[in-house]
């Protein structure tokens, strides 16, 4: 995982496996090759359709497919490439449904984040109202820094182009790190689902987890672009996310990080089970999908 390109956007085309390739083929039957194997997340938007041998492929080389809305600004569903592991789900679980156990894991997160001990006597409910209040905060701090207005975070998922450009651009950045913080949820064994800030959400834990890397770069890197207020501001903000996921390595960092803030719980995780080892799976043979209607 840590040596894979983070993630690519597809949008209008049809995903599928042409002579053991990946590829996307336009309209016009143009095919561009994807070199799934090292690519962490594929993004696939609005226009696209994928075939069951893609979706196979991916699975076995461990790549996480992700449907997004326009612009990847919405995260609709996702593949899950072998499946959490019981035993760090389990684990996860653990820490998740027991208050204290929870509440220190939430602790970490905060001391993480905000590089300080999170304030005593506070429970978890009111550490994510402390949280809000300061990261509202740091939206008109940065706001103010790079001259953009600012009337808060505000946007419609229905309707994309309502929102402002600042907004556009946040959501853009920030649906970027849910891929890839999500891609290296589910390579680790942990559940998307299972968070300890966020709950009641398919990607709580992803939230929880990307949070903590938001404000290093990634919202700062949206409030610049957002300044200059470009033509297509969304490509321009995954452009730039890509280029500092490269830069900066995040993939190396997101799962320590996972195993850092759960390990708070001071319960050791467990080790895994033998049941854990992937059954042994016949081969795709040559003949293919079409071979096999055809018998």
């Amino acid at each position: 995982m840590k040596d894979r390109v983070s993630m690519i956007f597809l949008e209008y085309g049809n995903l599928d496996v042409k002579d053991g390739a990946f590829v996307l083929i336009d309209k016009t039957g143009v095919r561009t090759h994807i070199p799934v194997g090292s690519i962490a997340c594929i993004m696939l938007e609005p226009g696209t359709r994928v075939s069951h041998t893609a979706v196979r492929l991916a699975s076995e080389v461990g790549t996480l497919l992700v449907w997004v809305g326009e612009a990847g600004v919405r995260l609709y569903a996702s593949g899950q490439p072998g499946g959490a592991r019981s035993d760090r789900l389990l684990y996860q679980a653990k820490l998740a449904l027991d208050d204290d156990l929870r509440l220190k894991v939430v602790r970490k997160m905060y001391q993480i984040r905000f590089d300080e001990e999170a304030p005593q006597k506070r429970s978890v409910e009111q550490l994510r109202g402390i949280e809000g209040s300061r990261v509202r905060k740091t939206y008109q701090l940065l706001a103010k820094r790079y001259g953009v207005t600012w009337k808060g975070r505000r946007y419609d998922p229905k309707n994309w182009d309502s929102a402002d450009v600042a907004n556009r651009c946040i959501s853009a950045a920030t649906s970027c790190l849910y891929g890839i913080s999500e891609a290296a949820i589910l390579a680790a064994g942990y559940a998307p689902a299972v968070g300890f800030i966020h709950t009641g959400k398919p990607q709580s834990f992803v939230y929880d987890i990307a949070d903590i890397f938001k404000f290093d770069k990634i919202v700062p890197l949206a409030f610049k672009i957002a300044a200059k207020n470009p033509r297509n501001p969304e490509r321009e903000v995954r452009l730039a996310c890509r280029d500092i996921f490269r830069e900066d390595k995040i993939l190396k960092k997101i799962i320590p990080m996972i195993e850092e803030v759960l390990a708070a719980g001071d319960i050791k995780p467990p080790k895994a089970p033998k049941e854990s080892v992937l059954p042994a799976i016949p081969l795709p043979d040559k003949i293919g999908d079409e071979g096999h209607r055809n018998k």
